[in-house]
C-alpha cells in the first residue's frame, strides 16, 4: 500500500500514547519524523524529547513545510484543522494510525487483538505481561500504563503483537472501527454493551461493528468470546473460524470454578489447574480467563501462566492506591461507564467490607454526558455509602432532550438511600470531601480524564486538616 519512496513522516496530534509511541518506532525503522499537536504534556511530552522528535505547538500549514512523504492524521483531528485541510488541499499522502500501524508494524505478524466495551487494558497488560514473562518479547500496544512494562507501546522483531482492539473510529476519513484495520490471527471479546453515544446509534450499531470484526477473522485463527455475555452470544455462531467460549457458566470450552474472592486476591480453578490472580473481582476473573485461553492456545503451560500472574503488578488507572493522608485512602480509576463504576465499587467492596467509600464521579465522556445512563448510572454505585457528582462537562454542547438531568441524579441516590452531592468543580468537591471524610474512609474517583489534579488536591487537603 505504501511506497518505498516514503522517507518523512509528520504526526498531526503526535501528544497521543499510541500516536507518540508509532512515532518514535518509525524513527527507529529510520524515517524522518515530526509532529504537531495542541498541548503535549508528560508522559507523552517527555517521552518524545527523550527520542528527540520535533514537536511543533499548535496547528499551522508550515509545520507541513517541506512536504512530508507521508502525514499521519490521529483520530481526534477533525475538518477544519490547518494542516488537515492542507494535506486535502495538495493530494499528499495520507493515513490514520490503525492504517499505519498495520502496514508498518502489524502485516506478516501474528496479530492478538483484544476487544470489547470493558477489561480491554486489563486483559491486554495481563496477556502482553504472561507473554513478556515467558520470554517471547512480544510488540504490543495498550490504551493505559501497565506497572511492570515502562511504556503503553512497543515495537520489536518477535512474531507477537498484543494490540488492544478498540471499537472507536479510525479517523475522520474512515469511520470503520480501528480494530477492522488489525489484522487479528486471535480475536478476544470480553464483552458487549452500549457505549460511545456520540458514535454508535444504539446497541445493534455496536453489534455490528463487532461482528465486522469477526468477520476477518482467518479460518486458521482463533475467536475467543465470554460465552456468558447475552449481547455477545448471537455473534458467537459463526463457521469461518475456530470459536472458542469463556466464562463462568458450566457452557463454557474455558470456565472457572469454585472461585473464592479475597480483598487482595482472587482464586479459581479451571478443569486442570488452579490459579492465584493478585486482582480482585468478577471482571478481573473473566479478564484473567480470556488470557489463559488465549497463552494455551499459543503454546504456552498453565504453570508459565501463573508465574506471569504471581508477578503481575495492575495498571495505572485502576484501582491504583494514589495515596493516603489523614488516614483517608484516594483511589484512581479509569470507569466512566456504569458497569465499569458497578464492578469496580463491588472488587473494592470486596477489598473494603467495612470500610466507608466515597465514589466521586465526574460525567465527561460523550456517552454519561447523555441521559442514555439516567437510570443505570443512579444503581451503578450501589456499593458506594456517598456519592459526589462533578458539574457534567460540556454540557451546552449537547441538546437540552439529550443530556442528562444531574438533579433526577441526586434524586434517584439519596431515594436509594445514598448520601449525594453534584457539586460544580474540583474545588468544591475537594472541600466537601475533606470535611465530611473521616480516617478509615476510602474515596475513589471515576474519570477517564486529568479531572483538574483532584488526586493530589484531595491527599494535599485531607493531610493538612
Amino acid at each position: 500500500m505504501f511506497s518505498s519512496e516514503i522517507k518523512s513522516v509528520h504526526f498531526v496530534g503526535i501528544g497521543g500514547t499510541a500516536m507518540a509511541s508509532a512515532a518514535a518506532a518509525m524513527q527507529e525503522k529510520g524515517f524522518a519524523v515530526t509532529g504537531s499537536d495542541q498541548n503535549v504534556y508528560p508522559p507523552m511530552s517527555t517521552f518524545l524529547a527523550g527520542k528527540q522528535i520535533a514537536v511543533m505547538n499548535g496547528y499551522a500549514e508550515r509545520n507541513l513545510a517541506p512536504k512530508p512523504d507521508l502525514v499521519v492524521i490521529g483520530n481526534a483531528i477533525s475538518r477544519g484543522n490547518p494542516e488537515a485541510e492542507f494535506v486535502l488541499d495538495h493530494k499528499l499522502r495520507y493515513c490514520s494510525l490503525p492504517e499505519l500501524l498495520r502496514e508498518f508494524f502489524i502485516r506478516g505478524k501474528r496479530s492478538i487483538v483484544v476487544a470489547g466495551t470493558h477489561g480491554k487494558t486489563t486483559t491486554t497488560s495481563l496477556l502482553t505481561w504472561v507473554f513478556e514473562h515467558n520470554r517471547l518479547n512480544p510488540s504490543y500496544l495498550i490504551g493505559g500504563i501497565p506497572n511492570n512494562l515502562s511504556q503503553g507501546a512497543r515495537f520489536t522483531d518477535s512474531e507477537w503483537f498484543i494490540i488492544e482492539g478498540d471499537e472507536y473510529d479510525t479517523a475522520f476519513f474512515d469511520k470503520r472501527s480501528k480494530f477492522i484495520h488489525y489484522q487479528p490471527e486471535i480475536g478476544i471479546i470480553n464483552n458487549l454493551e452500549f457505549d460511545h453515544a456520540d458514535i454508535f446509534e444504539n446497541l445493534d450499531a455496536i453489534k455490528k461493528t463487532f461482528s465486522h470484526f469477526i468477520r476477518i477473522i482467518p479460518r486458521n485463527g482463533l475467536l475467543l468470546g465470554n460465552g456468558d455475555d447475552a449481547n455477545l452470544a448471537p455473534l458467537l455462531n459463526v463457521t469461518h473460524c475456530p470459536v472458542k467460549r469463556f466464562g463462568l457458566g458450566e457452557g463454557n470450552a474455558i470456565h472457572a470454578f469454585n472461585v473464592r474472592y479475597g480483598p487482595t486476591a482472587t482464586e479459581f480453578e479451571i478443569p486442570s489447574f488452579k490459579f492465584h490472580l493478585n486482582l480482585v473481582g468478577e471482571l478481573n476473573v473473566r479478564n484473567a480467563l480470556a488470557v489463559i485461553a488465549c497463552a494455551k492456545h499459543c503454546g504456552l503451560k498453565n504453570q508459565q501462566i501463573q508465574s506471569a500472574f504471581d508477578t503481575f503488578k495492575g495498571i495505572k488507572r485502576r484501582m491504583e492506591v494514589r495515596g493516603i493522608a489523614g488516614g483517608v485512602t484516594v483511589v484512581d480509576d479509569f470507569g466512566h461507564h456504569p458497569t465499569a463504576i458497578r464492578e469496580t465499587l463491588k472488587a473494592l467492596r470486596l477489598k473494603y467490607p467495612r470500610e466507608k467509600i466515597w465514589a466521586i464521579f465526574e460525567p465527561r465522556s460523550n456517552t454519561t454526558r447523555r441521559n442514555v445512563f439516567q437510570s443505570e448510572l443512579a444503581t451503578a454505585f450501589a456499593d458506594a455509602d456517598a456519592v459526589v457528582v462533578a458539574e457534567v462537562a460540556r454540557l451546552e454542547q449537547i441538546a437540552p432532550e439529550e443530556r442528562l438531568d444531574p438533579e433526577k441524579l441526586m434524586q434517584d441516590l439519596k431515594t436509594s438511600g445514598k448520601n449525594a452531592a453534584y457539586l460544580p468543580d474540583v474545588d468544591a468537591i475537594v472541600a466537601h470531601v475533606a470535611k465530611n471524610a473521616q480516617g478509615g474512609d476510602i474515596v475513589v474517583v471515576f474519570s477517564n480524564g486529568g479531572f483538574g489534579g483532584i488526586h493530589a488536591k484531595l491527599l494535599e487537603k485531607l493531610g493538612r486538616r
